[in-house]
């Protein structure tokens, strides 16, 4: 199957049916027998066209006069994937772009499709609404996230730090491994990945490129996958030689072999999920990284077991959390409305007061998400330190990463990372 083609028949796909682009990708092309040069025309089209459906939505209204809830579901997603070439590659011709395009659909809508593609080289390019005309619209169209999103972010930054913060997740998202030093140093792992590039602010991750089935090191467990602000929040929890360490919502693993490798492997990680069935991401990355100190168990954060209460040096909760953080790697969030999140806070609570039980006295709980509002966040953290008062903030710094009020949150605008919220706390 062509590239287009498959691009074009996903993204219908997904308009259908509520799934991640990634997953039905990746099940896609392992079935695939593309070129690797297809199979990475066919990702950048998928990914382009859903990340920047709602801008390519409104070129589409100024090229069309018929209104785009009119248009069946495969004119549009030809449309959509027309324009995107047209506007966002540089290395595909603008002929091809429209041809290969207007082949995909059926004779009666193709005259239309091209229609619409030759019009808009016509034009003076991409447009948008004025920002004066209503800001939130303008940052939808612009940035192509939902309107409610839109209103959110302005709410809660502001105008001019909303469209940064907006900005900041058009970067293109890197692979980043967390290097296990149980068995190699980050420098040596380098000199072994051609164009790899040491994390800005993790000492222990690496930058790459291509497959991370095919690296170096792979198969032999010389690193695994996690982003630079994972990598971070692990720093932040800080364990250590012998300790016990309890991680509340585990899966895929990554938090529990970073505390792992923290502690050279030496003493003794319980890392416990809701999903059961996501457990052997866990079991089988440690066997790949030569870890045997964690053992993983199915668990509902918000249920306690008694026989842990106060057993544990530290402990880690990077709850479930709407994840507005990581627009830039799952554009399907562009579009979810904040509103369905709304419980998210009371449950993130109700994890972080019943993993507290476990603390010791003197010793350590992170919290963490991967989202960016302050409900899920400081607001929470203020709400349980008025409840739990044995409890207090612990500046910290983790590598290069200062925090100095104990919590911080990372943006992309400011931070080479995911958005991510990290608190540090101590009970007295």
């Amino acid at each position: 199957m062509k590239p287009r083609k498959l691009a074009f028949e996903l993204l219908q796909k997904l308009e259908k049916n509520d799934q991640f682009s990634n997953i039905m990708l990746d099940k896609a092309l392992a079935d695939s027998d593309m070129s690797a040069e297809d199979k990475a025309l066919a990702s950048l089209l998928l990914y382009g066209v859903t990340e920047r459906r709602l801008t390519l939505d409104y070129q589409i209204s100024l090229l069309s006069s018929r209104p785009l809830s009119e248009l069946d579901l495969g004119v549009r997603t030809a449309l959509r994937l027309g324009l995107y070439q047209l506007i966002y590659t540089d290395r595909i011709p603008p002929h091809a772009a429209i041809n290969e395009t207007v082949e995909l659909c059926p004779k009666k809508v193709s005259g239309f499709v091209n229609a619409i593609l030759r019009a808009y080289t016509r034009s003076k390019g991409v447009r948008y609404p004025e920002p004066s005309e209503g800001f939130c619209e303008y940052l939808s169209v612009r940035y192509s996230v939902g309107l409610a999103l839109a209103e959110k972010l302005t709410e809660a930054y502001g105008e001019e730090r909303a469209e940064r913060i907006l900005s900041g997740f058009e970067r293109i998202p890197e692979t980043t491994l967390a290097v296990n030093t149980l068995k190699i140093s980050r420098e040596e792992l380098a000199e072994h990945i051609s164009d790899a590039r040491p994390t800005e602010l993790s000492h222990s991750g690496l930058r790459v490129k291509g497959s991370v089935r095919e690296l170096y090191g792979y198969g032999d467990g010389l690193f695994f996958v996690q982003d630079e602000a994972s990598q971070l929040c692990v720093k932040a929890l800080g364990a250590k030689e012998g300790e016990t360490v309890l991680d509340i919502c585990a899966c895929p693993g990554s938090k529990s072999f970073g505390a792992a490798i923290s502690m050279k492997n030496n003493g003794r990680v319980l890392s416990f999920d809701l999903h059961a069935k996501k457990l052997p991401l866990i079991v089988s990355g440690a066997q790949r990284l030569g870890i045997n100190i964690i053992s993983a168990s199915g668990c509902d954060g918000r249920r306690f077991l008694p026989e842990l209460e106060a057993k544990a040096d530290r402990v880690l909760c990077d709850v479930p959390c709407s994840g507005f953080g990581v627009l830039s790697k799952k554009p399907e969030l562009r579009y979810k409305d904040p509103k369905t999140s709304e419980a998210l806070p009371d449950i993130q609570l109700a994890i972080l007061e019943n993993a507290c039980r476990y603390v010791k006295s003197g010793s350590t709980l992170v919290y963490s998400t991967c989202t960016i509002f302050p409900e899920e966040n400081e607001e929470n953290i203020r709400r349980f330190l008025e409840r739990h008062p044995e409890f207090s903030l612990a500046p910290c710094t983790a590598d290069g990463l200062d925090i100095p009020d104990g919590y911080i949150t990372l943006l992309p605008d400011t931070h080479p990372t995911d958005g991510f919220f990290i608190a540090k706390l101590r009970k007295k």
